[in-house]
């Protein structure tokens, strides 16, 4: 794929036909570690834009195109990082109130409504029976990428089980989740890390009282 784009080059729309996933939305509300060790997986603009091209949510060449405007003028990579940021707040901050069954708050309402008004295209293109309703975003791709997570969490609050919605119970941790476990009664995010570390401290916490 030739990826030599000029800054005068036009960015691609991007094609948003499919919906970007529940999983998706989560693993980019995660982006920011708090455990072992604090670390922000979006700390630059260029690894914030990897990121969304792995994860489907842009085009490599929009990606390349941007960090060459970013390179030119530092300061609208900065912008960007912030407006990812505080989506990725706001999207903790209501998925966190779904999970523990209270109102979220109005700025971080106001912040995924911000998100979902990125302008659509929408238009007819061909399929195997026939043809189907696709939409595209035209504009800023970070802008159409983070629609997309904003639309991936929206409707797990609106058609989802939010009863399913968790955050791990570490609370050095604070991964959100949702229990797709058969009891529907997981409390960590993993147990090879978090729930291992728990049951650990539950051991040790007994082997003293025993010893005591």
């Amino acid at each position: 794929m030739n990826e030599s784009v000029t800054n005068s080059a036009p960015l691609m729309p991007m094609v948003v036909g499919h919906l970007a996933r529940l999983q998706t939305g989560l693993d980019f509300i995660n982006t920011l570690d708090l455990w072992p060790v604090s670390h922000d997986h979006l700390d630059s603009p260029t690894a914030a834009l990897e990121w969304l091209v792995e994860h489907d949510l842009m085009h490599r060449e929009s990606r390349v195109h941007l960090l060459a405007q970013y390179d030119a003028s530092p300061g609208s990579g900065v912008e960007m990082l912030s407006r990812l940021r505080r989506a990725r707040q706001a999207m903790r901050g209501v998925l966190e109130a779904a999970a523990t069954r209270r109102a979220p708050r109005a700025s971080d309402l106001a912040e995924i409504n911000r998100a979902l008004r990125t302008h659509y295209i929408y238009e007819l293109v061909p399929a195997t029976d026939g043809v189907s309703l696709d939409h595209r975003h035209q504009g800023d791709p970070v802008d159409g990428a983070i629609a997309r997570l904003a639309e991936s969490i929206a409707r797990e609050l609106i058609q989802g089980d939010t009863a399913r919605l968790r955050i791990c119970e570490n609370p050095q941790c604070h991964w959100v989740f949702k229990d797709t476990s058969r009891t529907g009664k997981r409390k960590w995010c993993s147990m090879r890390s978090c729930g291992n570390r728990a049951k650990v401290a539950r051991h040790r916490a007994r082997q003293k009282t025993v010893t005591a």
